[in-house]
Parts: structure tokens; C-alpha cells; sequence
């Protein structure tokens, strides 16, 4: 089958992956084999090929906001049968039994184990996955519509929980990518009267927001209007931190959805100040990884909207472009490969 690899940690450039032949997967008995249709691009692949989240081994495909179809079902699958339309998202497995994964907190589960970095996802032709950590698709949704909602989406349904935000309490959103475009569709429907504001660099992604619904857009480094209860950040730079916690009101809550942060701008970090940044009982929580239950439930509440992702489209062959063009900083939703 062709695919996309890793194949060695560098810095993003126009040809960032390489592109091979690999043997079709194998699928143990509960597992499943997916033709794949469609793979999202997200930020965490930039994040794997600089070495910020390494995979534990090199070649792997990567890619982990992906649709297709079953084509070959283990001999203990129940759930699937060939021809369903299926998703896989972030999380490929955990064990289950440990008490994070008891507790629906498997996204903490000390063997989580990621699709695309710690097992072959979705930047090609076919992938198998374990039965249990795949998911039906929504008829409402075409296959490149459906990709994102299966990290993106997902992510930031987590993210906005986590807030503990009730209608009426003011939103931020920090950066205006895949996931935070979902989360003003999301935010608008669940919290018909809160306000989002929006900070972001790039004014195109300004001018979005506000088509969007957002209140005020204004640059990353600017004050807000009003004080926010709850801001998102979904950057991979540290200034936005800082700037997000000077816009929270006393006992206000950042969440940052980033797996992991760049160093180019880890400086600013000395610049945080106790009185400015941190008193007033603000509270800062990181977002890690996703539950099934964080997948399945957003599908569902996503297609009764409904929500629908704004996709730029990529032929399997353009691959590294689009993975540049994300680098870059070229946005406006989601990127998405088509691959069969």
C-alpha cells in the first residue's frame, strides 16, 4: 500500500515526509482492517516530526483524524461488519483495567497508546485498529467533513468541559485553527448566551472568527474588552499563556489543548508575575490526549446541530504541502488528505 512516514526527526520544511510501500496491515482477532478515505492534518503531526512528541519508533505513518471503511473484520469482532463507515481518532488503545481507564480517564492510562505515532495511522491506504477504539460515522456527515470532528472536534469538547463554563460566563479562545473553529459551532449551540472573544495573529483568522459568531477578535497580545471566566488556548507558543491569564477574571480557569509547546518563545516564561498572572486563585489545567467517551459523545451531539467543519481538501499526493502549508500557518478550519 503507499503511505506517508516519519522517517526521521527534522524541522517541517516542503518535504517533511517521505513517501513508501508498505506490506497491508494484519488484524488480530479483534481487530479491524480500514480502507482509508480521508485523514485529517493536525498540528500534533508537526509536533511528531520535530521531535516534540517523538514516536517511540521510526518509519510510522502518521495521521490520527481518519475515515474509511471496514474491509476485514478479526475473528472475535462484534461491533463492525465490512462496508460500516468507521472513524479512529487519537486514542489507538489503552489497557482498560488500570484505574484511570476504570474511571473514565483513559486518556491518562499509563499504556495509552497514540494512532499515527505509537502505531501506523492514518497517511495511508489501510490501517487496522482494535475494534473497541473505532467509531461509527454519522450519516449527516461526508467522509471529509467527518475527519476533523475526530480530533479537533473531539479535543475541543473536551477542552470547553473542562472549563466548567456556564451560559452567560465569557469565553476566549486563543489561536483560531481546527479545533477552536469547532468550539465557537460548539460553544454557540451549548451557551446560547455567552460571548466569545478571540485572539489571534493572523487577521484572516480574525475576520473567520467573527463570521463565526465571535463578539471580538483582536491580536494575540491584545487586552480584552471584558474579563473572561474561561479561556482555551490551542497555540503551540507561551506567549499566548501569559497573555491568556492577564484576560481572566479572579477565579478564572485557562485550559491549555496544546500535547506539547514550542521553545521558540519560552523566554516570555520569565516574565510571569505572581500578581499579574497567577493571584486571584486563577487556575491553569492542560488538556491530555482523549477518552472514547470524549469521541462518541461529541459525534453524537455534533450531528443533531448540526456542526459542520469548514475542510481544505488535499490530494493523497500533496501530502507535504499540506503539512507545510499548516507549518506556515495557512488556516482557515481544518486540512484534510483524500486518500482513496
Amino acid at each position: 500500500m503507499k503511505a506517508y512516514v516519519i522517517e526521521r526527526i527534522k524541522t517541517v520544511d516542503e518535504n517533511s515526509l517521505l513517501q513508501v510501500d508498505l506490506p497491508e496491515p494484519v488484524a488480530g482477532e479483534k481487530d479491524i482492517i480500514i480502507k482509508i478515505s480521508v485523514c485529517g492534518v493536525c498540528h500534533t503531526e508537526l509536533d511528531e516530526i520535530e521531535g516534540r512528541t517523538p514516536p517511540p519508533y521510526l518509519p510510522v505513518v502518521p495521521g490520527h483524524q481518519i475515515v474509511g471503511r471496514v474491509v476485514f473484520r478479526g475473528a472475535k469482532v462484534n461491533r463492525f461488519t465490512v462496508g460500516q463507515r468507521v472513524g479512529v481518532g487519537w486514542i489507538y488503545s489503552a489497557c482498560k483495567t488500570c484505574s484511570f481507564c476504570m474511571s473514565e480517564q483513559e486518556n491518562l492510562c499509563p499504556s495509552f497508546i497514540a494512532t499515527g505515532r505509537d502505531k501506523h495511522g492514518g497517511y495511508a491506504e489501510y490501517m487496522s485498529v482494535p475494534e473497541d477504539f473505532a467509531y461509527l460515522i454519522p450519516e449527516i456527515y461526508t467522509d471529509e467533513e467527518a475527519a476533523p470532528l475526530l480530533c479537533a472536534g473531539a479535543i475541543g469538547y473536551r477542552s470547553l468541559r473542562l472549563t466548567g463554563i456556564k451560559n452567560g460566563e465569557h469565553l476566549g479562545l486563543t489561536g483560531f485553527g481546527a479545533s477552536a473553529h469547532l468550539v465557537v459551532k460548539l460553544a454557540k449551540y451549548l451557551l446560547p448566551d455567552t460571548k466569545i472573544f478571540v485572539f489571534a495573529r493572523n487577521p484572516r483568522e480574525r475576520v473567520f472568527a467573527k463570521e463565526l459568531g465571535a463578539v471580538w477578535t483582536g491580536h494575540t497580545e491584545e487586552k480584552s474588552p471584558e474579563p473572561l471566566k474561561a479561556i482555551i488556548d490551542t497555540t503551540p507558543a507561551w506567549t499566548p499563556v501569559l497573555k491568556a491569564l492577564e484576560n481572566l477574571e479572579p477565579g478564572g480557569r485557562l485550559i491549555i489543548n496544546a500535547i506539547r509547546k514550542e521553545d521558540t518563545d519560552k523566554h516570555v516564561l520569565l516574565s510571569l508575575t505572581y500578581p499579574l498572572h497567577l493571584w486571584m486563585e486563577k487556575q491553569i489545567k492542560s488538556v491530555a490526549n482523549v477518552t472514547r467517551k470524549d469521541i462518541e459523545e461529541f459525534l453524537s451531539i455534533a450531528s443533531q446541530i448540526p456542526i459542520k467543519p469548514e475542510v481544505e481538501v488535499y490530494p493523497f499526493g500533496e501530502t507535504n504541502r499540506a503539512i507545510w502549508d499548516l507549518k506556515k500557518g495557512s488556516i482557515r478550519g481544518a486540512k484534510v488528505l483524500r486518500i482513496n
